[in-house]
């Protein structure tokens, strides 16, 4: 069979998995609706997918019990069972092994998950290491239509007080920052604007990442805070696209995506490197944010 096939097969197993996604599902069954080898089954949805079946089903569950937490008048446990957890011990302890925070930290706290709809890809990520993209209900229109383009805007310097991250994946550092009630700690109970600051440490080649408000509103407890600088000048602003409380997260890594795939290499502009950062008001649910790049012309 064809590359085509293969897709054609994992497309067909993904169906068979929405369908039955409260039902007990091995890799036997699946492979079997593939109609390959339980071996080149896998080889061929990892692939596709970039996780093992096991770890989509156990993300796609994780998502739909969290997106039904919100509204759900019954236990938490009743949940989990009904996706296919055998205890509430253990739906625990993968919730948070997912999202580093507690379900019920979640339920109170109602903040934005990175959360793991249905599998397709970014239209515009074909040939770049994006694996996955979330499409909420199917709908793919909205999606392949948004290529955003920024505005650029001349910012004057300021600084944040903020929390450096101990997280290699920054939405779960954002989970804690949300559940944890850290941005009105940091205001003294004021809603203010989070900023979401990403720096590139050149030396050791790894990402640094901060979450925190502009220092005049840091008015409360900065206890284990540190300042940081944001330069002047000019930005290329990204507004992402509405979303809802279930893919914020999916449309704000899916914009980066874009930004770094595709508006970067053709813009004509390159960035400086200074802080770059995103930034949105959680309490608004409003659900769109507003991305900083600082930019300057190409030479040439």
């Amino acid at each position: 069979m064809g590359f085509l096939d293969y897709k054609e097969s994992v497309r067909r197993v993904i169906d068979f998995i929405e369908a039955n996604l409260c039902d007990a599902l091995t890799v036997e069954k699946l492979a079997a609706v593939a109609g390959y080898s339980k071996y080149h089954f896998v080889r061929i949805f990892v692939e596709e997918t970039g996780l093992t079946p096991a770890d989509y089903i156990r993300k796609r569950r994780l998502s739909e019990i969290a997106g039904k937490l919100d509204g759900h008048t019954g236990s938490i446990a009743e949940l989990a069972f009904s996706y296919g957890f055998n205890s509430k011990e253990n739906f625990v302890r993968a919730f948070k092994a997912e999202h580093r925070v507690l379900p019920t930290e979640y339920r109170r706290a109602k903040n934005s998950l990175r959360l793991y709809p249905r599998f397709t890809k970014e239209p515009w990520a074909e040939g770049s290491d994006a694996k996955e993209a979330a499409e909420p209900g199917g709908d793919t229109t909205k999606r392949k239509s948004f290529m955003p383009e920024p505005k650029l805007r001349m910012l004057s310097p300021f600084s944040l007080t903020v929390y450096e991250s101990d997280e290699e994946f920054p939405p779960h550092f954002w989970n804690k920052y949300n559940c944890k009630g850290f941005s009105l700690r940091l205001s003294g109970g004021k809603t203010v604007p989070d900023y979401g600051v990403s720096d590139w440490d050149k030396r050791t080649n790894t990402l640094r990442y901060y979450i925190g408000i502009r220092t005049e509103d840091a008015r409360g407890d900065t206890a284990g805070t540190k300042t940081l600088s944001v330069a002047g000048g000019m930005y290329a602003v990204f507004a992402t696209w509405p979303a809802n409380h279930f893919d914020f997260v999916d449309v704000i890594q899916n914009t980066w995506k874009y930004i770094n795939t595709h508006w970067l290499l053709h813009s004509g502009y390159v960035r400086t490197g200074g802080y770059e950062f995103e930034t949105y008001v959680e309490e608004s649910r409003r659900y769109s944010e507003e991305i900083y790049i600082p930019v300057r012309r190409e030479e040439g």
